[in-house]
């Protein structure tokens, strides 16, 4: 049973046996707003970049996204650019894939943003999500959706942190400004 988080909210990433959820997977979907003109609605492209910094004691101490597709450890991993998104199917254009079994120690957050590479606001997307999948079963066990749009070109979409022995995901929903996830590091500082 998926869990839909509002903005702030957060789950802890125990499976309901008692047991703990070993790999993960943070899908991002979002399509083209229609846009109306002169001769009907028509769609742009819009490249949405997903990625994930990983920080050890609110230090960020390395990232995965489009131009470095696997953490220096191996423990996370992107599946790759998607520079167009989706046709609103509901599926995942991007996916990071985290393997929480072998986050090292010391990596204590891992927060996920979605930057508009091309420059396009939010206003001009709908559709967008962030979901949190367990990779083991395919089970989807949180959604975030995004909503309003806006006129920023970033956002500060979740986190996955370390709560005891175990890992929880907390929804954070800020929108930011920036074309890379390099932009939007000082705005996620308050959120560690």
């Amino acid at each position: 049973m998926s869990v839909n988080l509002f903005k702030g909210q957060g789950i802890s990433l125990a499976k309901s046996d008692g047991g703990t959820l070993t790999a993960v997977r943070m899908g991002l979907g979002w399509r083209s707003a229609p846009r109306r003109g002169l001769f009907g609605s028509r769609t742009r492209e819009i490249d949405l970049d997903a990625s994930a910094v990983l920080f050890a004691d609110k230090q960020p101490m390395d990232v995965v996204f489009f131009q470095h597709l696997v953490s220096d450890d191996g423990s996370v991993r992107h599946t790759g650019d998607n520079v167009v998104g989706g046709a609103g199917q509901g599926g995942d254009d991007e996916a990071i894939l985290v393997d929480l079994s072998r986050v090292p120690v010391h990596i204590d957050q891992i927060v996920f943003t979605v930057n508009s590479f091309t420059g396009q606001t939010f206003a001009e997307v709908q559709d967008a999500f962030c979901r949190l999948v367990d990779e083991t079963t395919g089970q989807e066990l949180a959604r975030y959706t995004l909503t309003g749009g806006g006129d920023y070109t970033a956002q500060i979409m979740s986190k996955v942190h370390r709560s005891g022995t175990g890992w929880q995901m907390t929804a954070i929903g800020e929108p930011s400004n920036g074309r890379t996830f390099k932009d939007v590091v000082p705005g996620i500082l308050p959120y560690l």
